[in-house]
């Protein structure tokens, strides 16, 4: 008997997926590799000094997926009147290529490997540090004093992360002596507590890959985990579909836990009859809901 949550699951992906790619106005790169480059959309309403949103995609961190499918994402923030800012980084490569190990058997075959470690990492780590200057070359007219950052499901961990790095301890190479000047973190169906998305299965446990594997993943762990990376002192709100079945609400529940845990309060915006992919799809109205979550913090 068919799965109603799968097939509604796949409905809401197909209507996601169905936007063509939007080109950006400008493309800068942060490093020599091909995917160390930033796209950039300008307000489609002209406006000067407009707030810079920052958006990580998603994808399991697997090297399929890359920022061409949440253009159309980056394009409707644009036309809400943001300065957009769409980072790339390296995700994991095949199984057996330099940037994959760990093949994922599954069903359908062997997956691609998710995440690179510390490539993944390093890259987002350099992005943001870099995009001040990348944005005053390319958007001149954003303002650089109100940056939201948002991702989805991979790219809301690295969201979470990004905003995370002055709790790292010092040894890390990706620690910040001050928090990062942000206005807020708004991260979509985000793996956000590893310790939750293993026990879940999410993604064919990337979330082990994305660390290295098993034998790697006790220590990378408090290096990349949301979870373990609190309080960070930064607004932060997490908006969830009740009924995804790709990143559970489970996941988003035990990151605000956490933080509860951590005296840090964080807003956690639940949908119902929403899944993963209403979040970046233009056309569904869970996508309104985050451009104003977004707008309430950037303003």
């Amino acid at each position: 008997m068919p799965d109603p949550s799968a097939e509604r699951d796949a409905v809401e992906a197909e209507s996601a997926f169905s936007h063509p790619a939007v080109a950006p106005d400008a493309t800068a790169a942060y490093g020599e590799h091909p995917d160390q480059v930033v796209d950039f959309y300008a307000p489609r309403d002209g406006r000067d000094r407009a707030p810079l949103v920052v958006v990580l995609h998603g994808g399991a961190w697997r090297a399929p997926y890359d920022r061409q499918h949440i253009s159309p994402f980056a394009d409707f923030l644009a036309r809400r009147g943001f300065a957009v800012a769409s980072v790339e980084y390296r995700r994991g490569g095949e199984p057996g290529s330099p940037g994959g190990a760990l093949p994922q058997q599954s069903g359908a075959g062997t997956e691609p490997v998710a995440g690179r470690w510390p490539d993944t990492f390093d890259d987002v780590a350099a992005a943001m540090d870099l995009l001040p200057a990348l944005v005053r070359e390319a958007l001149p007219g954003a303002d650089t004093r109100r940056i939201v950052v948002t991702g989805h499901s991979a790219g809301g961990h690295l969201a979470l992360w990004a905003a995370a790095r002055h709790v790292l301890t010092p040894d890390s190479p990706w620690h910040l002596p001050v928090a990062p000047a942000l206005r807020g973190v708004v991260a979509l169906a985000p793996i956000a507590d590893f310790g939750a998305a293993c026990e879940l299965g999410v993604c064919a446990d990337a979330a082990v890959q994305l660390l290295g594997g098993k034998e790697h993943f006790d220590e990378r762990r408090p290096y990349a985990d949301p979870a373990a990376l609190l309080p960070t002192g930064i607004a932060t709100v997490l908006v969830q579909g009740r009924t995804d079945i790709v990143v559970p609400q489970a996941v988003a529940e035990a990151y605000t836990e956490a933080a509860a845990k951590a005296g840090e309060p964080v807003w956690l915006t639940l949908l119902e009859d929403v899944g993963h992919f209403p979040l970046i799809d233009p056309a569904a109205d869970a996508c309104a809901v985050v451009a104003e979550e977004i707008e309430q913090l950037a303003y």
